[in-house]
C-alpha cells in the first residue's frame, strides 16, 4: 500500500515511517496468537501423556520434573519457532507447528524406552536424568528447528 508522500520535515516523515510498520501487526498478533496456541497445547497434550503428574511434583519442589517439563517445553519451542519465522501462511505455521509437535512427543516416548523406570526417576527427584532426558529434548528440538529452515 502506497502512503502519501510526506511533507515536511523529517518528523513527518518519521510518522510515515511508523504508521507503515503498523500494517503488519494484524500478522504479528495471528502468528503470535498460534505460536501461544500451540504451546499451550503441547505443554498441556505433554502433561497428559507423561504418566507422572509434572505441575504436582513441581509444585512440591521437585526440580526434576521441573528439568523435564522445561527441556521439553524448549525442545517443542525452537522448531515452532523457526516455523515461525520461515512461514508464508497461517497454515505453513499450524502444519510445521503439528510436525514439531509429534517430533517431539516421539523422542519423549523414544526417552521412556531408554530409561526403562522414568516415571520413577522423576518422581523420586533424580535430576541427573531428568537433565539427560532435557538436554535430548532440546537437541532434538534443535535439529527439528534446523530441518524446517527451508
Amino acid at each position: 500500500m502506497l502512503l502519501p508522500r510526506p511533507r515536511g520535515g523529517r518528523a513527518t516523515r518519521g510518522r510515515f515511517v511508523i504508521l507503515s510498520n503498523l500494517f503488519t501487526l494484524p500478522a504479528f498478533v495471528a502468528y503470535l496468537a498460534v505460536g501461544i496456541v500451540y504451546f499451550a497445547g503441547f505443554i498441556v497434550a505433554y502433561i497428559w501423556i507423561t504418566p507422572q503428574r509434572e505441575i504436582a511434583l513441581i509444585r512440591d519442589g521437585n526440580i526434576a520434573a521441573a528439568i523435564s517439563l522445561g527441556g521439553a517445553a524448549v525442545g517443542f519451542v525452537l522448531p515452532l519457532a523457526s516455523a515461525i519465522a520461515h512461514a508464508v501462511s497461517l497454515t505453513d505455521v499450524a502444519l510445521w507447528g503439528l510436525v514439531a509437535w509429534v517430533v517431539q512427543l516421539l523422542a519423549h516416548f523414544v526417552l521412556r524406552l531408554v530409561f526403562h523406570d522414568l516415571r520413577g526417576r522423576i518422581e523420586a527427584n533424580t535430576q541427573s536424568v531428568a537433565l539427560f532426558v532435557a538436554i535430548i529434548a532440546i537437541c532434538i528440538g534443535t535439529i527439528n528447528a534446523a530441518a524446517m529452515t527451508y
